[in-house]
């Protein structure tokens, strides 16, 4: 699978152990930044990995700041994008059974590594239930970019 990471300042360690994790894994990691600990603006990075998502040159993405807060609602404001914020195993297998969501956020200074590092493996390893209810919903979600 092709991954779209991305982080701010807050988030660099835990981004490259991600990605270090994800290659180790055998996917192919696309790194949006940022590339140093220099105070960053989160959505400049959060917003080139959810475009990458959306147009389709990358499969899923994982973005990181602090708190996870910042770039789950940058992601999200970019058409086509369906990200949680995620900091328990159960909810990265729902949001991908019940949600279809193509991008994950979480906080640096929220989880703890080894944490983090199962929540990204079972949230890539969780395939989307297909339930209609569940697709039902996520249509209406989707129609809302169009209100």
């Amino acid at each position: 699978m092709n991954i779209a990471i991305a982080c701010d300042h807050g988030a660099l360690d835990l981004k490259n152990k991600a990605a270090a994790h994800l290659t180790d894994a055998g996917h192919t990691v696309e790194d949006f930044g940022t590339h140093t600990a220099a105070s960053c603006d989160y959505p400049d990075f959060a917003a080139a990995a959810a475009k990458a998502v959306a147009q389709g040159q990358c499969d899923r993405g994982i973005v990181l700041c602090t708190t996870g807060i910042g770039v789950s609602i940058a992601a999200n404001k970019v058409s086509g994008i369906r990200c949680a914020l995620l900091s328990d195993l159960m909810s990265a297998r729902l949001t991908r059974e019940h949600n279809d969501t193509n991008m994950m956020a979480m906080g640096a200074g929220v989880v703890g590594e080894m944490l983090a590092l199962e929540i990204v493996d079972t949230w890539l390893g969780t395939a989307f239930s297909g339930g209609e209810r569940h697709q039902r919903r996520i249509d209406k979600v989707m129609a809302l970019e169009n209100a």
